[in-house]
């Protein structure tokens, strides 16, 4: 089986030469992150003792939009890393330039965007992004989007893009909610399915627990995700510098769903790794 990781951030310690944005010491901790620098070099030795063939980078928000650290894992090990790079959503000509340049770069499967913080929260409904579709679309770029309250507003932009494949954050889940209260975001999410250009990360699925591993609780809303969209558009990920604060690993997160999970082996073998790469043009060799 082909396994590849939808979601990993890595990062340098903040130094005064490269800050982090303000407040992200408190987000990384509100959010479940180790606090210390994840290296590329420790992410492959990790991956290579769990067996993970390849990983997407999304480069962390608390570096704001820099990729300088993405980029370098990539042309270092350009079979084991892609980068979905973060571009300045609310600055059209700087933002078009700079997708112009990510589109010749052979390490960048596409671009992640957010809305869900209070700065980016309203820029999908108040016209700050609307520049941003047609030209990703245009130029063929992929797009992963953390939305969770927008998912109308998602269908509609991926109806009027048919042409743009937009990817769906952690199933659609609004932070921090977990157990049974994740089912109605999911629901939303998977009420998405009608849109062929639309696909999800069932990705940090533990996170979403507070049931001990292997959070069976939970079980039954990523089958469900699977069931609707397909495992064709379904992406199995980690965010896995925040699990371990969680005290997993890398091999109980691909055994959550490979032993766990209630799926067949055709459904593993798109949501593990084949889907991904098939929507991102990545091929497997």
């Amino acid at each position: 089986m082909f396994i590849v990781d939808s979601q990993v951030h890595i990062w340098k310690e903040e130094t005064p030469d490269r800050p982090w944005v303000p407040g992200a010491r408190e987000r990384i901790r509100l959010n479940g992150h180790r606090e210390e620098a994840f290296s590329y070099d420790e992410c492959l030795a990790l991956m290579d003792e769990a067996g993970v063939d390849r990983v997407i980078i999304v480069p962390p928000s608390w570096e704001g939009d820099r990729i300088d650290y993405s980029l370098e894992a990539a042309e270092a090990h350009p079979d084991r890393f892609g980068i979905m790079a973060r571009v300045p959503q609310n600055k059209p000509q700087e933002g078009k330039a700079l997708m112009r340049e990510l589109a010749s770069i052979p390490a960048v499967k596409g671009i992640r965007l957010t809305f869900h913080r209070p700065i980016d929260r309203n820029w999908m409904i108040d016209g700050t992004c609307e520049w941003l579709w047609p030209y990703a679309e245009e130029l063929g770029i992929k797009i992963m989007v953390h939305a969770p309250i927008w998912k109308t507003e998602l269908g509609q932009i991926a109806d009027r893009h048919p042409g743009l494949k937009l990817i769906i954050d952690h199933m659609g889940i609004m932070a921090r909610c977990v157990d049974d209260s994740i089912g109605y975001w999911v629901q939303e999410t998977a009420d998405l399915h009608e849109h062929p250009n639309i696909s999800v990360k069932v990705s940090a699925i533990p996170g979403y627990s507070t049931q001990p591993f292997p959070n069976a609780n939970i079980h039954r809303y990523v089958r469900e995700m699977i069931e609707k969209m397909g495992p064709e558009r379904c992406y199995w990920g980690t965010d896995i510098t925040r699990l371990m604060g969680h005290g997993l690993s890398w091999k109980d997160t691909i055994e959550q769903f490979t032993v766990h999970m209630g799926l067949t082996d055709e459904q593993l073998d798109w949501v593990m790794g084949k889907a991904l790469c098939q929507t991102l043009d990545w091929p497997i060799d």
